[in-house]
């Protein structure tokens, strides 16, 4: 494999979709909003995006088969009037700045080809404050509109916003689409559920698709006792830390 490739394996009859990526990245906040979306609403895959760029290893299932990493691309078709999705999730990002670009060209030629005009990118935003928040950054006026009325801010002036979550709407424009960019405020060094819950309220109220989100609060109840138990551990070994300091300058003020 020497270039990025899609492989579609089912055909798919949309009306005026939206393309929603969320892969790994800060809080893993896209890939659990996005894996939520995919079960909550049935939707069913249709492709695959395989990639040299992907990291160098292959993932082993329970009987021992192996898979290289990939993204996986599944449709939902609104029961309405509404739009259709697409949706992407994957195992990981592209390593490398060519990689990431390719990517984002094979994923906006994919859009094309299904006559997409939004996409939606979900990432995580770096903050340690603890009240969950959303802020939003887009190419279109008009879009980044909607996703203030629908509940998220702007995102603060300078802040980069690195991988698909930013290539993908920055690319748009050159395609004739309009690119916004939706970002959950998580202290990432975790997943981060709650953040993601706090994303798919505005995308369902951007939308207007039919989401319950409530099967998200126990993930984010064990997410919170996980967080409770890794701050027990790092205070009991700096405390621990804290003794054998003082010990070893009591011992060095006695030689002395």
């Amino acid at each position: 494999m020497r270039r990025t490739t899609i492989r579609e394996f089912a055909k798919a009859s949309l009306y005026n979709p939206v393309l929603i990526e969320g892969l790994p990245g800060l809080g893993m906040v896209g890939k659990i909003a996005v894996n939520y979306m995919i079960k909550q609403l049935q939707a069913r895959k249709f492709a695959e995006l395989y990639s040299p760029h992907f990291p160098y290893h292959v993932v082993v299932n329970k009987r021992g088969g192996i898979r290289l990493l990939r993204a996986e691309i599944y449709y939902w078709k609104s029961q309405g009037r509404g739009c259709d999705l697409i949706l992407i999730t994957g195992d990981s990002q592209a390593q490398t700045i060519d990689g990431q670009y390719e990517v984002a060209s094979s994923i906006l030629d994919f859009a094309e080809k299904y006559e997409v005009k939004r996409i939606i990118t979900i990432g995580g935003y770096r903050s340690e404050d603890e009240t969950p928040g959303v802020f939003c950054a887009s190419n279109s006026e008009d879009f980044f509109k909607d996703a203030l009325r629908a509940g998220a801010k702007p995102t603060p002036p300078g802040s980069p916003i690195v991988g698909l979550a930013g290539l993908l709407p920055g690319l748009t424009a050159f395609r004739g689409m309009e690119g916004l960019c939706i970002l959950g405020k998580t202290k990432g060094y975790l997943p981060d559920p709650e953040a993601a819950k706090s994303v798919l309220e505005v995308i369902v109220r951007l939308l207007g698709i039919p989401l319950e989100l409530k099967g998200l609060d126990k993930e984010i109840e064990k997410a919170k006792r996980l967080e409770g138990n890794l701050r027990g551990i790092e205070a009991t070994r700096a405390l621990r830390s804290t003794k054998i300091r003082k010990e070893e300058e009591r011992r060095t003020s006695y030689i002395s």
